[in-house]
């Protein structure tokens, strides 16, 4: 009865694998942990990897590459300013729960073409398909009209990007695309994920993680804030308290 169990047990799974026709992916970035150091300037990523056709078709070619690298979220409040009377004023703000920090999108060729608005929201295949979480009640019109603007902020930041063509195929199976992280990145845990796409649906999805961490005296200090933060806040009030005495004493005599 074991034996027959057993090969009842290897001829599903022999079906199985026999039955899988759509392909795998297999991603790779070339920094797994960047280091923010005194002067960063920024770093270039890499991602690459291969797509395997498990029916052995050779149909790889015809699949459609997106690389979408999202950073950490963060509560964002997006303030609208006005002019009144010559004078910018606060005019109106939103709140948003989720924002991710970075947000990039590489692709073979451009998104519009390779898939629809409903799949490519699902998937967040760009920067207007951005799942934001906005939290409050606020009319839906200025819900958008904030969340395009807190967009288009972090686009001129460098934060925020797209690239129709940053995605190259080679050989039918091999991928890579380049990514820029700008000096003023979040540090925190990224996430590189990367679709395969045929006729207008995703085929297969694989996720990279990457660390992206503060180094050198920043980093140690940050790491001993997280630490120790009550000394550390202890010594912050000491050492506010001490530089006012003696600014006081240095202009008394003065």
């Amino acid at each position: 009865m074991k034996l027959a169990g057993r090969l009842i047990l290897l001829a599903v799974a022999w079906a199985t694998l026999s039955a899988q026709r759509e392909p795998i992916l297999v991603p790779a970035v070339s920094q797994s942990r960047i280091e923010v150091r005194q002067g960063f300037t920024g770093a270039r990523l890499l991602l690459y990897g291969a797509v395997i056709d498990p029916s052995a078709t050779g149909r790889a070619g015809d699949y459609d590459i997106v690389v979408v690298l999202k950073g950490p979220t963060e509560p964002v409040r997006i303030r609208e300013k006005e002019r009144i009377v010559g004078i910018w004023a606060n005019a109106g703000s939103s709140d948003f729960r989720s924002a991710p920090a970075f947000f990039a999108v590489a692709s073979s060729r451009p998104v519009g073409e390779i898939v629809d608005q409903r799949t490519a929201a699902i998937y967040e295949l760009g920067t207007d398909f951005i799942q934001l979480s906005p939290s409050g009640q606020i009319d839906p019109e200025e819900q958008a009209r904030f969340a395009q603007g807190l967009v288009e902020l972090r686009r001129r930041q460098g934060l925020y990007q797209e690239n129709p063509r940053g995605v190259s195929i080679a050989e039918k199976v091999l991928y890579q695309a380049r990514i820029d992280l700008p000096s003023n990145v979040t540090t925190g845990r990224y996430t590189a994920e990367t679709f395969a796409i045929a006729r207008g649906r995703v085929l297969a999805s694989a996720t990279a993680r990457i660390e992206v961490v503060k180094a050198g005296l920043e980093g140690q200090v940050v790491s001993a804030a997280q630490r120790w933060s009550f000394l550390y806040g202890l010594g912050a009030i000491a050492l506010s308290l001490g530089m006012g005495w003696l600014a006081g004493r240095l202009f008394a005599r003065a």
